[in-house]
């Protein structure tokens, strides 16, 4: 029976009552997973370490939620990325099932033999199409990466572990300015990235619109068919969710976001925060989402900016926590009264 105590328990009732009549007659929404990359993107610019047992508590509480994949961490040089230094330390407290669907950065051969060896099954290879910010980053060029790739990847196989081919700097560099699209093009239909289990486009400055992604994840969708596509990007000009909901229409079936809008590359100026995860969840409201399920990742995203000392971004979190209960998806009020 439903508890109409319950601040806001009406208003679920009649929109789940207004989800389910079809008097609209609105056609499905694209169902598109979500991977969170706190762990990883967004933890780069943080001055200080979670540790271990946070972290893994974070992605036993996304994954419970309803998130189908994360990001957890990185293979770059600890000295470089002092906030990922435990990612290995990460896994190992880890389910080979939560395993499976947790992500991890690399950007070489030996990055991915260190990853396999530590069970690590699922793995973004990542180079930037700038070889500017490609030097700056893993400190080769651009071409150097893609011809280590094909070592990666047989690597990878050997293990039975999955790799992605991430594109950094799709759209602009922050130290050669634009990115020509037919640059990122050329590399994601480079046969050298024939089996790769998925191509990332990245707009790592968050200086897109909405008109560019959709044009570029649209011209990667139908040069590789056979490839899905994600899409990570940043809020830096104000157009997360704009740009997010542009690849999802061009054809990406997995966007990346980060709690509270956390994030940012070290290596490249001006770059700031991921679109927030939660802007993205409430955005899209995929199937599996429920108000509870929304208040989970929205708490797991103040707990973390808590813990690091950060300011959240999330503008859906900011509206969780507004005064408006008969919004379903406004959190409970835990100082407000019941009745029995």
């Amino acid at each position: 029976m439903t508890d109409t105590t319950r601040p806001g328990a009406h208003a679920r009732d009649a929109q789940s009552r207004a989800q389910g009549s079809g008097a609209l007659d609105s056609p499905a929404r694209p169902q598109v997973h979500l991977r969170d990359v706190t762990l990883r993107d967004g933890l780069q610019l943080t001055g200080g370490l979670l540790p271990v047992e946070e972290k893994v508590s974070l992605i036993r509480t996304l994954l419970a939620a309803g998130v189908p994949q994360l990001e957890i961490g990185s293979m770059a040089r600890p000295d470089l990325v002092p906030p990922l230094a435990n990612t290995l330390e990460v896994v190992a407290e880890l389910t080979p099932a939560e395993r499976d669907r947790s992500w991890v950065w690399v950007a070489t051969p030996r990055n991915v033999e260190r990853a396999v060896a530590a069970g690590i099954t699922r793995m973004q290879y990542c180079l930037s199409v700038s070889d500017a910010h490609n030097r700056a980053n893993v400190g080769r060029s651009t071409e150097d990466s893609m011809a280590a790739l094909p070592r990666a990847l047989d690597i990878a196989q050997e293990a039975g572990a999955r790799l992605q081919l991430c594109f950094a700097t799709a759209f602009t560099c922050p130290f050669e300015g634009p990115v020509d699209p037919r640059r990122t093009l050329a590399l994601a239909t480079d046969p050298r990235g024939d089996r790769c289990a998925e191509i990332v486009i990245a707009d790592t400055l968050g200086q897109a619109d909405p008109q560019q992604v959709g044009d570029l994840v649209g011209a990667v969708h139908r040069a590789r068919p056979d490839h899905g596509i994600v899409f990570h990007g940043h809020d830096t000009w104000g157009m997360g969710v704009a740009n997010t909901l542009a690849a999802v229409q061009a054809g990406a079936g997995t966007v990346d976001g980060a709690l509270a809008g956390l994030g940012g590359c070290p290596f490249a100026p001006g770059a700031s925060g991921n679109t927030a995860s939660e802007d993205i969840l409430f955005a899209l409201k995929p199937d599996w989402l429920t108000a509870e399920s929304f208040a989970a990742v929205v708490e797991a995203g103040e707990r973390v900016i808590g813990l690091l000392g950060e300011t959240g971004t999330s503008r859906a979190a900011q509206g969780a926590r507004s005064k408006a209960p008969a919004f379903p998806w406004v959190l409970p009020d835990p100082d407000a009264t019941t009745s029995s």
